[in-house]
C-alpha cells in the first residue's frame, strides 16, 4: 500500500520529528499559527469597526453643532438687519430734528432782528419822551414864571413831566432788556445752528452705521448659508461614516466567525497530543477518516482510516519498507551494479504484452515456449526491430552468435 498523502497544505512554523512531526520538513504545526493570525485579524477588524462607529458619532455631533451655529448666524443676521433698519430710522429722525433746529434758528434770528428793531424804536421813543419831558419842564418853568396865577396848570404839567420821565426810564430799561433778549436769541440761534450741524453729522454717521449694519447683515446671511451647507455636508459625512462603521463591524464579525470556524475545523481534524487512541473527536462527535492525533506513548503521529488508527512512520529507512515502490524518474546506478543475493535471479517482467528494451534492441518478453521447442534460438527481425525466440535452422548459427554477442 502506498504511503498516504499528508492532509492539507499550509505555511507557517516547521515541525520536527522530536515533537511528533510527520516529516523533518512538514508544515502541520503551522496550522495553529494561521488560525491565530485569522483571529488577530478579526479582532483588529472589530477594533477598526468600533473606531469607525466612534468617528461616526463624532461627525454626527459636529453636524448638530454646525446646524446650531448656522441657526445662530441666521438669527444674528436677522438682528443685524433689524438694527440697520432702526439705525436708518434714527438717521431720518436726526435729519428731521436738524431741519427743525435749523428752522428754529432762523426763527430765533428773525426774532433777534425784530428785537433789535424794537430796541431802536424804544430808544427813539425814550429820546422823544426825554425831549418831551425837557420841553415840558421848560414849559412848566416858563408857565410858572409867566403865570403864577396858573399854579394848578403848572402843577399838572410838572406831574406830566415826571410821568414822561418815568416812562422814558421804563422805555430805556425795556430797550436794555430787549437788547439782552436779542443777544440771548442770537446765542440760542448759534446754539441751534451748532445743534443742527451736530444732528446732521449724527444723521450721516447713523446712515453710515446703517449701511455697515446692512453689509454685516448680508455677510452674516452668507455665513449662515455656508454654515448650513457645512452642516448638511457634515451630516452626510456622519451618515457615510456610520454606514462604513456598520459595514466594518459586519466584516469583522464575519472574519471572526470564519476564523473560529477554521479553528474548530482544524481541532476536529487534528485532535492534539493524547496518551491513547481517542474514540470521538474533541467535540464528542464520531471520528472521520483522515483525523490525526499525536500518540505521546509511542511518540508517533496516528491517522484514522475510517475504522482504526495507524501510525505514520517518520520516514523510510529502507526500500523494503515500501511494498509498492514507484520511481518518479530514471534510476541512475551511479557506477554501481544491480545485484541479487542468495543466488537469486534478476527478473525483468513487463506487464501484459510489454517488452524488455536493452539499448537499441527490443526483446519480445511475452513469448511462451513449450518442451517441444527446445531448439528455438534468439533471432533479430529488422522489420519489427525485435529480438524473439524462433525455431533454429540454417540461420541458427547467426542467431546463436548474435545471441552470444548480445
Amino acid at each position: 500500500m502506498a504511503t498516504p498523502a499528508r492532509p492539507g497544505s499550509f505555511t507557517g512554523a516547521t515541525d520536527n520529528a522530536a515533537n511528533g512531526g510527520l516529516f523533518t520538513d512538514t508544515l502541520i504545526d503551522g496550522i495553529p499559527d494561521i488560525v491565530g493570525t485569522d483571529v488577530a485579524a478579526a479582532q483588529t477588524s472589530a477594533t477598526n469597526a468600533a473606531t469607525s462607529e466612534s468617528n461616526a458619532a463624532t461627525s454626527e455631533t459636529n453636524a448638530a453643532t454646525s446646524a446650531t451655529n448656522a441657526a445662530t448666524s441666521e438669527t444674528n443676521a436677522s438682528t443685524s438687519e433689524t438694527n440697520a433698519a432702526a439705525s436708518a430710522t434714527a438717521a431720518a429722525n436726526s435729519a428731521t430734528a436738524a431741519a427743525t433746529s435749523e428752522t428754529n434758528a432762523a426763527t430765533s434770528a428773525t426774532s433777534a432782528a425784530n428785537s433789535l428793531t424794537a430796541i431802536g424804536t424804544s430808544e427813539a421813543n425814550a429820546a422823544a419822551s426825554a425831549t418831551s419831558a425837557a420841553s415840558s419842564a421848560t414849559s412848566a418853568t416858563s408857565s410858572a414864571n409867566s403865570a403864577l396865577a396858573s399854579s394848578a396848570t403848572a402843577t399838572t404839567q410838572a406831574s406830566n413831566a415826571a410821568t414822561s420821565a418815568t416812562n422814558a426810564a421804563t422805555s430805556e430799561t425795556n430797550a436794555a432788556t430787549s437788547e439782552t433778549n436779542a443777544a440771548t436769541s442770537e446765542t440760542n440761534a448759534a446754539t441751534s445752528e451748532t445743534n443742527a450741524a451736530t444732528s446732521a453729522t449724527n444723521a450721516a454717521t447713523s446712515a453710515t452705521n446703517a449701511s455697515t449694519s446692512e453689509t454685516n447683515a448680508a455677510a452674516s446671511e452668507t455665513a449662515a448659508a455656508a454654515s448650513e451647507t457645512a452642516a448638511a455636508t457634515s451630516e452626510t459625512n456622519a451618515a457615510t461614516s456610520e454606514t462604513n462603521a456598520a459595514t466594518s463591524a459586519t466584516a469583522a464579525q464575519a472574519a471572526q466567525a470564519a476564523a473560529e470556524a477554521a479553528a474548530d475545523n482544524f481541532e476536529d481534524t487534528y485532535l492534539g497530543a493524547k496518551s491513547s487512541a481517542p474514540t470521538v473527536d474533541n467535540d464528542g462527535d464520531p471520528l472521520n477518516a483522515g483525523d490525526l492525533y499525536f500518540d505521546t506513548t509511542s511518540s508517533t503521529l496516528q491517522y484514522y482510516d475510517g475504522s482504526s488508527w495507524s501510525a505514520i512512520a517518520p520516514g523510510l529507512s529502507d526500500i523494503v519498507s515500501d511494498t509498492t515502490p514507484q520511481l518518479g524518474g530514471d534510476l541512475d546506478v551511479n557506477g554501481n551494479n544491480i545485484v541479487s543475493t542468495s543466488n537469486a535471479s534478476i527478473n525483468l517482467i513487463p506487464d501484459g504484452t510489454g517488452n524488455v528494451r536493452l539499448g537499441n534492441f527490443i526483446f519480445d518478453a511475452d513469448q511462451s515456449l513449450t518442451s517441444n521447442e527446445d531448439n528455438y534460438v534468439l533471432t533479430y527481425n529488422s522489420t519489427s526491430n525485435r529480438v524473439s525466440m524462433e525455431e533454429g535452422g540454417a540461420s541458427a548459427g547467426f542467431a546463436i552468435a548474435m545471441s552470444i554477442a548480445l
